[in-house]
């Protein structure tokens, strides 16, 4: 059940954890994004026109990044993504930053933001003339993503299935949107995407917003890199990595720029900047009696992109504790049922805590800003170990150009991204910055005092009795406790 960016039509068969399941992963990129980000990206690019042009634009990104992610994919075959590479080619600090970002905020954001979509999209049928309430979306938000976790502690095998089943419902909400919006097309009703009309902008464009508009879309395109999470479990990732690249994402920024001409086709730009359930109004205005169809999909949709999402991170999670920068108890799996308890319990708790802080727009140009900082950190890295390690075998080896080429526009779209949202982005830097002085004290400072090693083992034994877990490892010498205990009293 390891969610990647593959299309449903591409099956690579991984294996979850120690269970000897074999799995084939879902598409993941198509998900709860689309759903929502329509809103953010025109309301930032102000025309229907630029929007159109900032979503195949970034899909095209979404390709230069995926290229260089193949090619460290391929010559540093560990799984975790982002977090292995940077930690093997900067060291420590800089793979502490990323994990303790990602542990932070970009999954707990991201989650948070699924589980709104899902709230607002099962909630909004009920209150058509009006928002759903504040406490009603939060309260069904946080019951849902104590459910899915139930689920993911209780077995890899419901996890899978919900996932397999739950595409489903992606595929058609976006399948009837498309299909619904040709037709209106074809009946000559889109005034709105005439090219006189469509560039009209509703006030001044900056490059500030525009550089807001790409995080927004960025949002529904996030998702492209997590096969590199499990590469060690990818069959043959030569051959397979770069053709999930080829047909996956061009795939996908097909689909996504005809939904959002679809969605133009029935609505006009001011009553999607109005709408808080996009897929919702665009139903009731074209369904008639079946739009009762659009808000199941939706929530099927989002429901099974939060179970994906927990899945990975708790995958990141015993990634970041195998190397020693995470608390060893989130490195434990259950005893019979095989599943990371202790570390989707911490991203459980982590994405409450945000539910109740954030508003769902401002959550995306967070969880994007860290996304992007963190894609461009990796890519540098890329070149940098071009230039530290120019032997190194590379099975898969990209063009100069191209990790060039999305560096400069990374380093453009955060800047102008940083000076437009200085709060929202800026607190995601500092909440990042935050782990330095963490990775000096909890893993850089290796003689700590014994009572502090004590503290640590007493609670993870503590959290090995309450949750029944132990290392997955059948290797004895690496199964004993990884703490100091065995420092001599």
């Amino acid at each position: 059940m390891i969610p990647s960016f593959l299309p449903i039509f591409i099956m690579f068969h991984c294996q979850c954890l120690e269970h000897n399941v074999m799995v084939t992963p879902c598409s993941n990129i198509i998900g709860s994004g689309i759903f929502i980000s329509p809103k953010g990206v025109l309301e930032h690019a102000g025309s229907v026109g630029l929007s159109l042009i900032v979503w195949m634009l970034g899909g095209g990104i979404c390709t230069l990044g995926s290229m260089c992610y193949a090619e460290l994919g391929v010559t540093i075959p560990k799984s975790g993504g982002d977090y292995s590479y940077v930690t093997e080619i900067f060291g420590g600090l800089v793979g502490f930053l990323l994990l303790w970002s990602a542990v932070l905020i970009m999954y707990p954001t991201t989650l948070a933001v699924i589980a709104l979509t899902f709230s607002n999209y099962v909630l909004q049928p009920a209150f058509q003339n009006c928002l759903p309430p504040y406490i009603a979306t939060r309260l069904l938000a946080t019951i849902c993503i104590l459910f899915l976790t139930w689920v993911n502690c209780s077995s890899v095998r419901w996890a899978t299935r919900i996932q397999d089943v739950f595409t489903v419902g992606k595929l058609l909400a976006l399948a009837l949107i498309i299909v619904v919006g040709l037709v209106q097309i074809c009946r000559g009703h889109y005034d709105a995407l005439r090219p006189s009309v469509a560039f009209e902008f509703s006030g001044d464009p900056s490059v500030g917003q525009i550089a807001l508009a790409f995080l927004q879309a960025s949002f529904a395109y996030s998702g492209w890199n997590f096969l590199n999470y499990v590469t060690e479990e990818v069959v043959e990732p030569r051959k397979n990595l770069p053709r999930a690249i080829y047909i996956s994402i061009p795939l996908v920024t097909l689909v996504y720029t005809m939904t959002n001409i679809a969605y133009f086709s029935s609505m006009t730009p001011e009553e999607l900047l109005a709408s808080n359930a996009v897929a919702v109004t665009f139903g009731e205005k074209l369904l008639g009696i079946f739009s009762w169809v659009m808000p199941i999909s939706v929530a099927l949709s989002t429901f099974g992109g939060i179970n994906g999402y927990l899945f990975t991170s708790s995958r990141l999670c015993f990634s970041g504790a195998r190397e020693g920068h995470l608390p060893y108890l989130l490195a434990m799996i259950h005893l019979k049922n095989c599943t990371p308890i202790p570390a989707l319990l911490v991203c459980c708790i982590a994405t409450i805590i945000i539910l109740c802080i954030g508003e769902t727009h401002n959550l995306i140009n967070y969880v994007s800003f860290i996304n992007y900082l963190s894609y461009g950190v990796t890519i540098a890295g890329l070149l940098y170990l071009r230039k530290k390690r120019p032997h190194l075998h590379r099975p898969i080896k990209v063009n100069m150009l191209i990790p060039i080429s999305y560096l400069i526009f990374w380093a453009v779209l955060l800047c102008f991204s940083l000076y437009s949202e200085p709060v929202v982005c800026g607190l995601g830097m500092v909440i990042m910055l935050t782990g330095v002085p963490v990775y000096f004290i909890g893993v850089h400072w290796k003689n700590k005092p014994k009572w502090i090693y004590r503290v640590v083992e007493r609670v993870t034994y503590m959290g090995q009795k309450l949750c029944f877990v132990v290392f997955p490892q059948e290797d004895p010498s690496e199964t004993e406790p990884l703490t100091a205990s065995k420092v001599n009293d």
